[in-house]
């Protein structure tokens, strides 16, 4: 089955919702296709379909959306691979399909950054936006105690939403001190909004410890190995162990630019974000990137470099100035959140020689720490080889070591084979890893 629209928009997060809005009305005579591997609308942000959260500004986007004419949303479906020029192969449960684009709006989001440390392997060990997400979709957790930790404001939100779900959270765990606390939450006086997030988060979890300059450094296990049944906790200067029967800890986000990297988009060397211009335009013509693939910020950078991409992808580029001046102050509050949040190097010492990195394959801090480059590593080790393709322990390796991915592996996305048999050129055709 092949489509062919104008503009093809990948993710239906905040950032690919305010790109499609802008562009159908920018010009109603534009095709605009919206996919998404997930079945409904809205993200990680919004998870669960927009038109069901409290944020008006995820309502107003899905009922202007579901009435555009022009607009068609094709959900659970994955991008395998591109097989030629201004086409993608999409994956859904039931068939494959084709979609020719002339502009392409990358609005891909980003992942948990998760860092390891000794015993982080355990069952009921997680990260903590992975928690919240499985809460979200339904996972019980009525009456379980939790420690929540890591870095960032994630921690608040998660912990509001498993507080929601009946779980008894133990304590927050917060790596950033105090007088990175004290002047992020000064800076927050550009940002009046998220003041006022910030103290209803607060709100909602009073009586809740909040350790901060603290972090956990181990995961206890029961007497079988089977669960995990404290966090040891540095804090103070001392450890303590704090019973939990899920230890969620995340420290922040990383882009997803695996499709980007594919397309030939240049990134950063140093963060991994997805490189773009004042327009939002990649190092590709034609192919646009907006949200968090551009450097972690949060829903209200998503939204305005979402309707800066798509009114630039319409051609409407007198428009998309107009928001340059809110892309600007979003993006100075998301350089002040990467300061605040920064992981200490005493995180990043955790990991002992037998702690393992490449939870996939199995691959050892030991075994790893000796290579130079991504690649060495794969090469000698199978890191970042086995199903997840490196999407966990990369933004470990690029924490640990420094390394990026300079190529990726095709199909994105594991595929049936009904569904590239008879796509050519053949994907194995296109770039590995090796």
């Amino acid at each position: 089955m092949t489509n062919r629209y104008d503009i093809v928009i990948i993710g239906a997060g905040p950032a690919g919702l305010a790109a499609a809005h802008a562009a159908a009305h920018a010009d109603p005579l534009l095709s605009i296709a919206v996919v998404d591997d997930n079945p409904a609308t809205g993200g990680q942000i919004w998870r669960g379909g927009a038109q069901h959260q409290q944020d008006e500004r995820a309502r107003l986007l899905w009922r202007e959306l579901h009435g555009a004419q022009n607009v068609t949303f094709i959900h659970q479906a994955r991008v395998l691979y591109a097989p030629e020029p201004a086409a993608l192969l999409v994956q859904t449960p039931s068939k494959s399909m084709t979609l020719h684009y002339q502009r392409l709006i990358l609005a891909t989001g980003a992942r948990e950054l998760l860092l390891p440390f000794p015993g982080w392997t355990l069952p009921g060990v997680t990260g903590a936006g992975g928690l919240q997400a499985l809460v979200k979709g339904g996972y019980p957790l009525d009456g379980k105690r939790v420690v929540v930790a890591g870095s960032g404001p994630l921690l608040l939100a998660v912990a509001a939403t498993l507080v929601d779900k009946g779980a008894q959270v133990q304590a927050i765990v917060e790596q950033a001190d105090n007088a990175s606390l004290g002047r992020f939450g000064l800076a927050l006086l550009a940002t009046p909004s998220k003041i006022m997030q910030a103290w209803q988060l607060r709100s909602r979890l009073q009586g809740i410890p909040y350790l901060r300059d603290s972090h956990v450094a181990a995961a206890v296990s029961n007497t079988s190995g089977s669960a995990v049944r404290a966090a040891v906790v540095r804090t103070a200067g001392r450890d303590i162990e704090i019973p939990c029967d899920y230890l969620a800890c995340g420290y922040g986000l990383v882009p997803n630019p695996e499709l980007a990297l594919a397309l030939g988009c240049a990134t950063s060397a140093d963060s991994g974000s997805i490189d773009a211009d004042a327009w939002q335009q990649t190092s590709r013509d034609g192919i646009y990137v907006a949200g968090e693939g551009t450097g972690v910020g949060g829903v209200d950078k998503a939204l305005v470099e979402g309707r800066i991409a798509g009114l630039s992808a319409a051609g409407k580029r007198d428009q998309a100035a107009s928001h340059f001046a809110e892309r600007a102050r979003w993006r100075a509050f998301a350089a002040r959140l990467a300061r605040a949040f920064a992981v200490k190097p005493a995180i990043l010492a955790l990991a002992g020689d037998d702690t393992i990195v490449c939870r996939c394959e199995d691959v050892t801090h030991g075994e790893l720490r000796s290579h130079g480059t991504w690649r060495s590593a794969k090469l000698h080790t199978r890191c970042g080889m086995g199903p997840c393709q490196g999407r966990v322990c990369g933004g470990a390796t690029g924490a640990l070591y420094g390394w990026r991915p300079d190529t990726v592996r095709v199909p994105l996305s594991p595929a049936r084979i009904d569904s590239i048999i008879f796509e050519t050129p053949h994907p194995c055709s296109a770039r590995s890893t090796l």
